[in-house]
C-alpha cells in the first residue's frame, strides 16, 4: 500500500483523492473580454480557489489559450485549463507550442482539455467537415503527447503525417472531452483525465465511470480522474432556478451531442420538454440551494466517484454576487 506522500506509486485516481478537497474544485471563468477574464482568474486566486477553467468563447471568443498565458503571468500558483480547445482548429504542432509557452510561464499549472467540439459549429463557422471526430481527437492526442511529453513525433496515421522534434519536453496533463460512452472509453486508453460537461451524475457513475476504467483496462493503464462540469445556482428561489435550468437544458440540447447524451443517460423526454422528465434531469445536473446546501451537495460528489469538480456559476438574480459566494464556497472547503 503505497504511503500517501508516494504519488508516483499511486493512479491518477487516488492521487487526486489525496488532496484537499478544495484543490479537486475548480470554477469556470466567464467573461466579456481578455481583460475581464484575466481580473476573474486573480480574483479567483485571491479568493483562495485552486482551479480556474475557460472554454472557446469563455472570453468574448478571444482565444483562452492566450488569455491563460497572459493569466499565468498575472498570478502565482492557480491552475489554469482549457475545458476544451477543439482539436479540429490548430493543428497537433501548433497546440503543443502554445502550450509549451504556457508551461513556460507557469511550469506544472497548465491543464490542456481537448475535444472534437461541436460539428455543426466547426462546419458553419470554419467550413471543416467533421468525418469520424473520435478517432481523429485519437491520433491528435498521440501526435500531442510524442511533441510534448518526448520532445519527438514520427507518426503515419490516417488523419496525421508528422515528423518534428522539440528541443525541449512539457509534460502538460491532455485531457479530453467526454459525453458519449465511447468519449468515456477513448478518456479511459489514451488521456489524462475526463472533461464531462453537463453530464447528469447517475449517468456519469452508473455508465461513464465504467466505461472509462474499461478502456484503461484494455490498455493495461490507471483509469484517469473524472471532472464533471456542473451548474450551480446559489438561490432558494426554486421557481427562478428551474426556469434557468430549462432554458439551459434546452439550449445545450441543440447542439445534437448532448441530446444524445441525455437520451443514453435515459432522459430523452426531458429533451421533448416533458415537465416530469426536465424536474429529474435538473435534479440529476444542477446543484442549487443556499451555501450550506451547495457545500453539502458538493461534499457528497466528491466522495460519490466523481474525482473533480468544475463548476460553473448560473446566476440567478445577482450575478456579481452569487459569483463571488460559489469563489468563497470553493476555496472554504
Amino acid at each position: 500500500m503505497p504511503q500517501k506522500d508516494d504519488l508516483s506509486q499511486q493512479s491518477p485516481v487516488d492521487a487526486v483523492r489525496e488532496r484537499s478537497l478544495a484543490s479537486r474544485v475548480g470554477v469556470y471563468i466567464q467573461a466579456r473580454d481578455t481583460a475581464e477574464a484575466i481580473l476573474r482568474i486573480c480574483e479567483a486566486e485571491h479568493t483562495g480557489v485552486q482551479q480556474a477553467w475557460m472554454a472557446m468563447g469563455g472570453a468574448g471568443f478571444a482565444d483562452i489559450l492566450t488569455v491563460l498565458a497572459v493569466a499565468a503571468t498575472r498570478t502565482e500558483k492557480i491552475k489554469l485549463g482549457t475545458a476544451i480547445v477543439p482539436a479540429a482548429t490548430r493543428h497537433p504542432l501548433v497546440m503543443a507550442q502554445q502550450a509549451l509557452a504556457v508551461h513556460d510561464l507557469a511550469p506544472e499549472r497548465l491543464r490542456l482539455g481537448i475535444g472534437s467540439g461541436n460539428p455543426l459549429f466547426l462546419e458553419n463557422r470554419y467550413g471543416l467537415p467533421q468525418r469520424a471526430p473520435l478517432s481523429y481527437l485519437k491520433e491528435y492526442l498521440e501526435v500531442l503527447r510524442g511533441v510534448l511529453w518526448e520532445g519527438r513525433i514520427d507518426y503515419q496515421g490516417e488523419f496525421f503525417q508528422v515528423a518534428d522534434t522539440l528541443p525541449r519536453t512539457a509534460p502538460v496533463p491532455l485531457l479530453v472531452s467526454t459525453l458519449g460512452l465511447k468519449a468515456f472509453r477513448l478518456a479511459g486508453e489514451i488521456a489524462d483525465g475526463a472533461l464531462a460537461s453537463l453530464c447528469p451524475v447517475p449517468y456519469l457513475l452508473d455508465q461513464a465511470l465504467p466505461a472509462l476504467r474499461a478502456g484503461a483496462e484494455e490498455k493495461s493503464r490507471p483509469a484517469p480522474p473524472v471532472i464533471a462540469c456542473l451548474p450551480v445556482a446559489i438561490s432558494q428561489d426554486e421557481a427562478a432556478v428551474s426556469v434557468a435550468v430549462r432554458r439551459l437544458i434546452q439550449q445545450v440540447a441543440q447542439a445534437g451531442a448532448h441530446a444524445r447524451m441525455f437520451a443514453q443517460a435515459g432522459w430523452a423526454s426531458a429533451v421533448h420538454g416533458d415537465e416530469a422528465a426536465l424536474h429529474a434531469l435538473a435534479q440529476a445536473l444542477v446543484i442549487s440551494g443556499n451555501e450550506v446546501t451547495v457545500r453539502e451537495r458538493v461534499h457528497e460528489l466528491l466522495a460519490s466517484g466523481l474525482d473533480e469538480l468544475l463548476l460553473l456559476a448560473m446566476p440567478i438574480v445577482d450575478e456579481a454576487m452569487e459569483r463571488k459566494q460559489l469563489l468563497h464556497l470553493i476555496s472554504s472547503l
